[in-house]
């Protein structure tokens, strides 16, 4: 079933102060359990809200579980955004401009992240067959393929970027290798994070920002 008010609308007009807080004691929550591990009592414990509430709030308790999720993955939406808008800030050459890239993409693909990481394949594998979490999920990876295709546009008009690469292309091929480091997260053997910092490099140098 569909909710009656569009879920990634709401996290950005403001939530009714007992939504938010259902919404905010699951995404905690979720720094310690798995998902499927959630109940709607303990939720009901930590948060003090009374059941009636939380389904007055909420069509179900799978839409808490599907907010909260889209929630976190605002959060790393925000992050990603705010290092990006650095990356691409103001720099007077292509020199500068490509070891900002290869900083960025150190920081964002560190090994560290890989929770991070399989968190967000997680909540994308969701939305195949729930069209109320595509919507929610949809509306904030859009505003991240939007800002990336337009940082990498701005590139383009001071004569940096590749003016071959469309930069809705620029920012999937983007994310596509920055999330596609998940296939090595959680194998027995890891790759070489320099080795792999150095083909991120290439495709940075290459097919971002090729020099004329």
């Amino acid at each position: 079933m569909v909710s009656k008010t569009s879920p990634g609308r709401e996290l950005k007009q403001g939530l009714h102060p007992t939504k938010e807080e259902l919404i905010r004691t699951v995404v905690s929550m979720l720094d310690e359990q798995a998902l499927d591990q959630i109940t709607s009592e303990k939720v009901l414990e930590i948060s003090g809200v009374s059941r009636g509430s939380l389904y007055h709030h909420f069509e179900d308790f799978a839409e808490l579980l599907e907010l909260a999720q889209v929630r976190r993955f605002s959060t790393y939406v925000t992050h990603s955004i705010a290092v990006l808008s650095e990356v691409f800030g103001a720099v007077d050459n292509r020199e500068e401009l490509i070891t900002r890239c290869v900083v960025g993409a150190r920081d964002l693909q560190a090994p560290e992240y890989s929770q991070v990481r399989m968190e967000r394949m997680t909540a994308i594998s969701k939305v195949m067959d729930n069209p109320r979490m595509a919507l929610a999920l949809g509306s904030e990876q859009e505003r991240l393929t939007e800002t990336i295709a337009d940082l990498y546009q701005g590139m383009q008009l001071r004569g940096f970027g590749n003016p071959a690469l469309q930069p809705r292309t620029a920012a999937v091929l983007f994310q596509a290798y920055a999330l596609g480091r998940t296939i090595d997260d959680f194998t027995p053997i890891h790759m070489d994070p320099e080795n792999w910092l150095y083909a991120v490099t290439g495709i940075i140098e290459n097919v971002f920002f090729p020099a004329k």
